[in-house]
């Protein structure tokens, strides 16, 4: 059976509620054309969440983003930032904006994968003048996982067309979505269902 392009979400919350391991989890997504896995926890300690990373990289092929700790990349292929996360970096290095950050984070981890979260034609403008590898953007629709101010429903794809990074769909994003202009449809769980 031939999907679009998957980035998928592992959220450690996630696996948890559908009582899946992280064994369990990279068997179930076989089946699908995953481009990337981006690891998102909120619950367990640095240890835990280290180990969990080694794990799926050591077991796995599939590039293995981690979702905003900067601490976590040097077990990770990439980092995935919100646009609250990126700020907190700013500040974090004295620097002054988002090219700064983004440029010297390239320069430090040359052979990684960063992305950042989108939600906007502003949002997407100042990415494109950042050294990205791919932004997401959302949210599509709403979900049950998180709490949606900002729907863009089909403006997904004026929005979409606008960036010169590719573009991973986020926020109620079906398997089976075919959005243009939309190079991932970044899913969570609804590859678990």
């Amino acid at each position: 059976m031939l999907h679009n392009k998957i980035y998928a979400l592992c959220d450690w919350g996630i696996l948890t509620k559908f009582n899946f391991s992280l064994s369990q989890y990279l068997k179930h997504i076989k089946q699908y054309n995953i481009i990337y896995i981006q690891y998102r926890d909120k619950v367990n300690s640095f240890e835990i969440q280290k180990q969990n990373l080694i794990f799926l990289k050591s077991n796995t092929n599939i590039p293995i983003i981690i979702n905003d700790n900067l601490e976590l990349l040097e077990f990770a292929d990439g980092l995935h930032l919100g646009q609250e996360d990126i700020e907190s970096l700013i500040i974090n290095f004295k620097l002054t904006n988002k090219e700064f950050l983004i440029k010297f984070l390239r320069k430090k981890y040359p052979t990684k994968i960063f992305g950042l979260s989108t939600h906007n034609e502003v949002e997407i403008l100042e990415a494109n003048n950042l050294p990205l590898d791919y932004i997401g953007l959302g949210a599509y629709r709403n979900t049950s996982t998180k709490d949606i101010t900002n729907l863009l429903g089909d403006k997904i794809s004026y929005l979409a067309q606008i960036s010169k990074h590719p573009v991973g769909a986020i926020g109620g994003v079906r398997i089976d979505d075919k959005i243009p202009n939309i190079t991932y449809n970044v899913i969570g769980s609804g590859l678990l269902k």
